[in-house]
């Protein structure tokens, strides 16, 4: 479905700055359908042709209310109107003023009435809202549904006078309360002239006994908070309806969403919605999921210490042991080890459990180039981008590193006749190419190569045993080894891997 700031781009002359505005009501007009238990269509005019008469109109934008029947099932958004095809949007336009049917429609053959909303900005017409209600559902109103009325009637005067949404806010966040979360309607003196059961109940929750109507929300809402603290302004400004904005307010076990909507008509300010949600469970299941974040953290930093421990007493016991071969086994050991190690340091810094392989690829190549013979001095190289992986594949893809990256050390430059290459040509590379569900991992050498009757399925090698078993088994994915073209031994492991975002930061 094309976005509205591409059928925008398509079809209209609005300028950046209208777009904007266009976008920031669209992000905040959930609030006005919910109100009006009507569907909301944003109407926008086409570009006029050079020399061509009338504007017709192209739908960016559609809403449908949570607190009533839609008149729209179907999707309208890039449907166009040619000129004189919406002539009740030509008129809310042409007058600037909100405009109503007066029959309904029964084109689609449920009894709708239609409005039209200018949607101003800087004393200019950019587009039309039309709202819809579905006469299907017409009864009497209740008290709340009045108050839902009125307010909706007083947010589509703001839009048509060019005061909503708020010149300079910041677009409303997904996880601000709803109308049917609770609703207080203020008064200009700040004083509740309605309050929804949902919203009496919250406040009642947080230890207020007295009931809200009447009461100066700022004055009832200052007395909630902790005894001995500061009373926050912020939290005072949207109590008291003074200023647009959103708000928490924690008491007695339980914690409160406000956001407070001032209402300012004709010029005048009359009063304010004040949108109340509890989010006491919601705030508790996030201090849980902190609490098991950092527990989680402190195991994987506790379990790279004790395998940094581990390490260390590998290494010296292999300083103790005359038996060369005895030895270069417990150094290895050192630094298979040492290669978790890395992962679980890593781990025990992310907030989630998903790292960034790339410093732990680098790394483990520092790791490899330091413990190579003092003779053959070759540094592993490292292209490409490996990304944010899971523990679970990080760790045995750290395995599967090392060991590729000692066993070209330990065999590809070892003995007098390559000494030499090590130390002038002699290369280790180590390319990462991420796909978007595949990594691939090639590590090229300019060493010795493979002996003349190679076979990785029937290897003695312990290192290679452990690389084939961790790709097969733990990362379900392929290796193969086989000559490099001019001498030298290529590796290729190829790993499904999924998406993993960049953690967020804590």
């Amino acid at each position: 479905m094309p976005t509205l700031t591409d059928l925008a781009r398509n079809y209209t002359s609005l300028s950046g700055a209208d777009l904007e505005w266009l976008h920031s009501l669209v992000s905040d007009w959930q609030l006005l359908a919910d109100l009006s238990f009507a569907d909301l269509i944003l109407w926008v005019p086409v570009r006029v042709p050079e020399g061509a008469r009338g504007s017709g109109w192209v739908a960016v934008a559609q809403m449908r209310p949570t607190t009533g029947p839609t008149s729209f099932p179907d999707d309208v958004v890039g449907s166009q109107a040619g000129p004189g095809g919406r002539p009740l949007l030509d008129t809310a336009r042409g007058e600037r003023r909100i405009w109503r049917e007066s029959d309904p429609d029964w084109t689609s053959g449920v009894p709708v009435r239609a409005e039209a909303i200018p949607v101003t900005r800087n004393g200019h017409v950019i587009a039309v809202i039309e709202r819809s209600t579905n006469l299907n559902s017409a009864r009497t109103p209740s008290r709340l549904e009045l108050t839902y009325l009125q307010g909706a009637d007083d947010l589509a005067r703001m839009v048509s006078e060019g005061t909503f949404p708020y010149p300079g806010q910041d677009t409303t966040l997904v996880r601000s309360p709803r109308v049917g979360d609770g609703l207080l309607r203020l008064d200009a003196a700040g004083r509740v002239t309605y309050a929804s059961p949902n919203a009496q109940s919250a406040y009642r929750r947080l230890g207020l006994p007295a009931d809200l109507i009447g009461a100066g929300l700022g004055a009832a809402t200052a007395q909630l908070s902790t005894p001995g603290e500061p009373v926050d302004e912020s939290l005072m400004l949207v109590a008291r309806g003074r200023a647009p904005g959103e708000t928490e307010i924690d008491g007695n076990g339980a914690v409160v969403q406000l956001r407070s909507i001032p209402l300012v008509v004709g010029g005048k300010r009359t009063g304010a919605l004040v949108l109340v949600r509890d989010v006491t469970e919601l705030r508790r299941r996030e201090r849980e999921l902190l609490t098991k974040e950092a527990t989680i953290r402190e195991i994987h930093h506790r379990v790279k210490n004790n395998l940094q421990t581990v390490a260390a007493l590998l290494r010296l016991q292999a300083r103790r042991l005359h038996a060369p071969e005895a030895r270069v086994a417990l150094e290895e050991a050192v630094r298979r080890v040492g290669s978790i190690a890395i992962v679980h340091e890593t781990l025990s810094h992310a907030p989630e459990e998903i790292v960034d392989f790339d410093d732990i690829a680098d790394r483990v190549a520092m790791m490899a180039g330091e413990v190579s013979s003092p003779e053959v001095r070759v540094t592993p190289k490292i292209t490409g981008q490996f990304g944010m992986l899971s523990a679970s594949v990080a760790t045995p893809l750290a395995m599967v590193l090392t060991e590729l990256l000692q066993n070209a050390l330990q065999h590809g430059f070892s003995g007098p006749a390559l000494r030499s290459a090590g130390n002038g040509g002699g290369f280790i590379e180590v390319l990462a190419a991420r796909a978007p569900e595949q990594l691939t991992v090639t590590v090229s050498d300019s060493g010795a190569g493979l002996p003349e009757d190679f076979d990785l399925e029937n290897t003695t090698s312990l290192g290679l045993q452990i690389v084939r078993t961790l790709v097969d088994t733990e990362l379900g994915g392929r290796i193969s080894i086989t000559p490099r073209p001019g001498g030298g031994t290529v590796a290729v492991v190829d790993v499904p891997v999924r998406y993993e975002p960049q953690p967020r930061q804590g």
